[in-house]
């Protein structure tokens, strides 16, 4: 579980660099125009890594579902370590012009797809190695490494933009935080290569391995039931994780013009708080039902939104760390459940195949388009109206409640 989470914990540091460091960078990659021009465009790029998603999710979930969680999980971060290189050596977009906006394109397609690949795996992996009594606390320490690794990549955005000069940062400050990612995404392999396999895929594989590719994806498909879980059960969860994890400092930043390393910290004080919160709500999950877990998640979703944003407005510390807590408490009850109920709603022999399809889908289209839609709705003065995007949602996370309290185990 250690060396599952650690692992699990560098790759998505590599990842939320680019949400964390995209102010700094963005003009040095885009070239000429003004700030927002260069950020919708980072953005974008931002989205575009989601779209290769589902791709990943099912090219890598199939070959995890036919060769091991650990063969998946260590694949994905050497391809996610290799893109943080070639984004710390992209050149300027004054240097090689149009070759600065393609490096990083491909780069970041690289990661989406690796990222798909790793979420099905390591929230397999992880379930797979809990207790019958004690699965959804051992799902919730996947989404504990996740917000750790984001908490490791805001710190470290925070830490360089308030040591760093501005132009120190631009320069050369944000391409040594994707070095660090690279240089950390080294130990990942090694940790993810000490580990053994799962007993549940061990009394699966040969079901997998004798099942013709193209019918081990139909048969994940078939299973609607949980099909509709994913759907309506993350649409509202990757609204509110990317939306109060990746993008509520640039939303401070824009909308009260403070430094965005106020923002940061603001925004990795309540990470760490949400970090703490997963477990508790796993263990709570195990002794009352995930679906209690679910009905609390929609509910706040549906009626926080509104004074986070409100309190994330404001040009006061302490108002928008309380802003960070709420959305993240939001966050947290999403998380602590996300890979148990993901995971028991297919079979092992198609669950990284199923999981990496379908949840890959609904972050590309909710989640990694997230950024790009909030900060286009305040280029409009549309800002004051994000709230109604996530709570909205929340009544796809409540009309699963009923299917959640029906799932069983495989």
């Amino acid at each position: 579980m250690v060396a599952g989470s650690v692992g699990n914990m560098v790759e998505w540091f590599d990842w939320s660099l680019y949400a964390v460091l995209a102010p700094v960078f963005s003009t040095q990659i885009f070239g000429g125009g003004d700030a927002t021009s260069g950020l919708l465009l980072t953005f974008s790029v931002f989205a575009v890594g989601f779209f290769m998603r589902p791709l990943g999710g099912a090219v890598l979930g199939l070959y995890a579902d036919r060769h091991g969680r650990k063969a998946g999980i260590t694949l994905t971060i050497a391809i996610m370590s290799v893109s943080s290189v070639v984004m710390a050596l992209t050149p300027t977009f004054a240097a090689v012009g149009l070759l600065a906006p393609i490096m990083l394109v491909l780069a970041r397609l690289a990661q989406g797809f690796a990222a798909g690949g790793e979420f099905a795996s390591s929230s397999a992996f992880m379930v797979e190695s809990g207790s019958s009594r004690r699965r959804t606390l051992a799902g919730s320490w996947q989404q504990v490494s996740v917000i750790a690794g984001i908490v490791l990549a805001t710190a470290t955005g925070a830490l360089l933009t308030t040591l760093l000069p501005t132009d120190a940062m631009q320069g050369w400050g944000w391409r040594l935080a994707f070095g660090i990612g690279a240089v950390l995404g080294l130990v990942g392999v090694w940790l993810r290569l000490s580990v053994g396999e799962t007993q549940e895929f061990l009394e699966s594989q040969d079901i997998a391995k004798k099942t013709r590719i193209g019918a081990q994806i139909r048969e994940a498909w078939s299973h609607w039931r949980g099909i509709l879980i994913v759907v309506g059960f993350n649409i509202p969860g990757c609204l509110a994780f990317y939306l109060f994890v990746s993008y509520m400092p640039s939303y401070s930043v824009k909308t009260a013009g403070i430094p965005l390393s106020t923002a940061l910290w603001a925004n990795a004080i309540a990470l760490v708080f949400a970090m703490c919160l997963i477990p508790v709500f796993g263990i709570l999950a195990d002794r009352v039902g995930r679906s209690k877990l679910v009905a609390a998640f929609g509910t706040a979703l549906l009626i926080l939104p509104w004074p986070a944003f409100q309190l994330a407005g404001s040009s006061s510390f302490a108002a928008i760390l309380i802003a960070d807590i709420l959305g993240l408490t939001v966050v947290a009850l999403y998380s602590s459940i996300l890979a148990a109920v993901l995971s028991d709603a297919f079979p092992a022999h198609v669950r990284t195949t199923a999981i990496g399809t379908s949840y890959s889908l609904i972050v590309a289209i909710f989640g990694g388009t997230v950024p790009l839609v909030a900060t286009w709705a305040q280029s409009q003065g549309l800002g004051g109206l994000l709230w109604l995007y996530p709570a909205i949602s929340s009544l796809a996370a409540l009309a699963v409640i009923p299917l959640v309290r029906r799932q069983r185990q495989f």
